[in-house]
């Protein structure tokens, strides 16, 4: 963290706000009470505050300004200023979005922020080019599997309407002999509760958020990838932006990108506790569950690889290579 960030940050803090303020408005996909949306909104008021006003972020959870797959495209054009988005959901555009979603290349918190550091520069180019600056990035807890009655392999899961919300979710519900349906985060509740869907692969944080355990049984600890959500402005407007407060808004994104990682293994557990109490049955997944589900994850991991190309299997390298001197 950069402490002459922070610094700034802190004196600018004592400035008065001026009588007016430059909005920008921030839409996120999930609710005001996920922890990405909390540190969103510190992340907001902390820019607000830094710089005296000049800049004032305000924050739209819940899919309320824009549903989460027209997110990267409102900030790319203009339409806001700031927001957050899933980009694993736009492996479509480039594959290189979906570095983050390859099931069980990474499982903890510790391997994923070795693959986020290989990742880190070709994902920020990749932005840039898209007219978007990358301001900060916070995982999700490890993914797990949401189902309605209970899986002891893969062949229970066949026919079963699984919630997708990105490539890798769609062809994961391929190979299993589930039945893909896209649906939004701010729509999971409503989903699971109309038979929409009956199954879906997220962390612990958001079924624990949609309250499932009125609409579903069963969570299996299988840690299949951590996915990240990531904070973007209209390069256009940062670059219009002044240094001074360019300064603060790295300084709120790094404290920001602290905390809300933070969260993220704090709220692992917590959040696993809460499904349990809501009546969930909460547990690893089988053996037999497991290896068949591993078998998958190297296929589509051989997928992926072919279409990332040559820049895909660099981040892979590299994340390997780190993480073999790791466990020297």
């Amino acid at each position: 963290m950069k402490i002459t960030h922070i610094a700034v940050c802190m004196a600018a803090a004592t400035v008065a706000f001026p009588a007016a303020a430059e909005t920008w408005d921030m839409p996120m996909a999930y609710s005001g009470s996920n922890f990405h949306s909390v540190t969103g909104a510190e992340f907001a008021q902390c820019v607000t505050t830094g710089t005296g006003g000049d800049i004032e972020i305000v924050t739209h959870p819940g899919g309320s300004l824009f549903a989460g797959a027209d997110i990267k495209r409102a900030i790319q054009t203009g339409q806001v200023q700031i927001g957050e988005r899933l980009l694993s959901g736009h492996q479509n555009e480039d594959a290189l979005f979906g570095f983050d979603s390859i099931p069980f290349l990474v499982g903890s918190f510790d391997e994923h922020d070795m693959l986020w550091q290989a990742a880190e520069g070709p994902i920020r180019e990749l932005l840039e080019s898209q007219n978007l600056h990358l301001l900060y990035s916070v995982p999700w807890p490890p993914q797990g599997l949401y189902f309605n009655q209970e899986v002891n392999s893969v062949a229970d899961m066949e026919g079963i309407r699984f919630r997708s919300y990105n490539n890798a979710t769609n062809r994961l519900a391929e190979l299993t002999g589930m039945l893909p349906v896209t649906i939004e985060a701010a729509e999971i509740s409503q989903a699971f509760a109309t038979g929409v869907a009956s199954s879906m692969v997220s962390s612990g944080a958001t079924g624990y958020d949609r309250r499932v355990w009125e609409s579903l049984s069963h969570f299996y600890e299988v840690d299949a990838w951590l996915p990240r959500n990531y904070i973007m402005v209209n390069a256009e407007v940062w670059e219009g932006t002044s240094e001074a407060n360019q300064n603060v808004i790295n300084g709120c994104a790094e404290l920001a990108e602290y905390a809300g990682t933070w969260r993220a293994r704090e709220y692992t557990g917590f959040t696993l506790a809460g499904l349990a109490a809501g009546g969930m049955t909460v547990e690893p997944a089988g053996e037999q569950l497991m290896e068949e589900l591993r078998a998958i994850g190297e296929t589509m991991t051989a997928e992926w690889l072919e279409a990332a190309g040559e820049e895909g299997q660099a981040i892979i390298d590299a994340y390997r290579e780190a993480a073999a001197a790791t466990a020297e």
